[in-house]
């Protein structure tokens, strides 16, 4: 066990394009998309406002005003183009009574419906409205609330996985189709040591996995980390082992790269879309919402941000940890039942 996992360990350092994407990629990645979500405000609103009608510079004046808003003034066709193709949220056309105005916009855009809230509030200020209500704000920032915050977590769920399919299956899969599994056949290695040296060379690179990811997101955004790192670290711990049972269950019988490949983009595909890397997988039908709960890499994904997040403990995420157990213990029993060496 001991010499075969060692063997996993050479062989990858000896690729620098594994290294490569195992950590730099997430970290440019992180920061890439960390910058370009990073808090700036509500982004402001582009409207436009129909020259032709009469009025319009009265209620041109009066949206002006907004700091929140964008007023360009077009004409009757240039306005029609310029919310067709997206330029404007809403466009504002001033009725021929003085006291109306008339609002087009398309529903189905949540900026177009944000977007006639503030207009209509500019333009009823502008009329003299007075609000009867006295409100003030305080403004906080609060690490965990960001985007950043939200998506470095589904970065190290996303590269766990990554890492344990891709690496694995596409190791296994090389051997066979140069051969090298018919010669290990003969020796007195068995199936089981195999595989799980595979496993095994996994967990030697996930310290270093989670620690140059965390600590990138914690030293260049501030990502908090309130949980038990010891828990975070079994967590990831888990996920690796579990992600791996897939690695080597997709590599059980392919025997050329062009086929596991086309296997596990079909596995993990699902999960890039539906467990909430990128944005919240709560955003899909509540129809759906048992199976997005049933894949491993939203449990994974769940599990960290609610230990790096909200401080939970490693008990309180249990349910989400039983879901990760569960298919690193199917997938790697099918796989030690479906692999062939030939």
């Amino acid at each position: 066990m001991a010499q075969l996992t060692l063997v996993r360990f050479r062989e990858f350092i000896r690729e620098p394009e594994a290294v490569f994407w195992t950590f730099v990629f997430p970290i440019l990645l992180a920061a890439g998309l960390g910058i370009a979500f990073r808090q700036r405000g509500p982004d402001k609103v582009q409207i436009g406002v129909v020259t032709s009608a009469p009025g319009s510079s009265t209620v041109a004046q009066s949206l002006t005003k907004d700091s929140s808003l964008v007023v360009t003034t077009y004409d009757d066709s240039a306005a029609a183009l310029a919310l067709r193709t997206g330029k404007v949220a809403l466009l504002v056309v001033p009725g021929s009574a003085k006291d109306s105005v008339h609002y087009i916009y398309d529903r189905g855009r949540s900026d177009a419906v944000s977007a006639r809230v503030l207009v209509d509030r500019a333009v009823q200020a502008g009329a003299g409205r007075i609000d009867p209500v006295r409100v003030s704000d305080s403004y906080v920032t609060e690490a965990g609330s960001r985007y950043i915050d939200f998506l470095i977590p589904g970065l190290l769920g996303m590269n766990l996985m990554g890492s344990s399919i891709w690496g694995l299956g596409f190791a296994i899969v090389t051997a066979r189709s140069k051969k090298l599994l018919k010669r290990l056949m003969a020796t007195p290695m068995s199936r089981v040591q195999y595989l799980l040296s595979f496993l095994c060379s996994r967990l030697v690179f996930l310290i270093l996995e989670v620690a140059t990811l965390l600590g990138f997101g914690h030293w260049a955004f501030g990502v908090p980390l309130r949980g038990s790192l010891v828990a975070l670290f079994l967590i990831a711990l888990l996920g690796a082992i579990s992600f791996g049972g897939l690695g080597l269950l997709t590599a059980s019988r392919a025997r050329t790269t062009e086929a596991v490949s086309g296997i596990m983009n079909f596995i993990m595909l699902p999960m890039w879309i539906f467990s909430g890397v990128f944005f919240s997988s709560s955003n899909f039908p509540s129809g759906i919402q048992p199976f997005i709960k049933l894949l491993p890499l939203t449990a994974l994904n769940d599990a960290l941000r609610a230990n790096m997040l909200e401080g939970a403990s490693f008990a309180t995420v249990s349910p989400q940890i039983l879901v990760i157990l569960v298919w690193g213990v199917v997938t790697f029993f099918a796989a030690l039942k479906l692999f062939r060496w030939r």
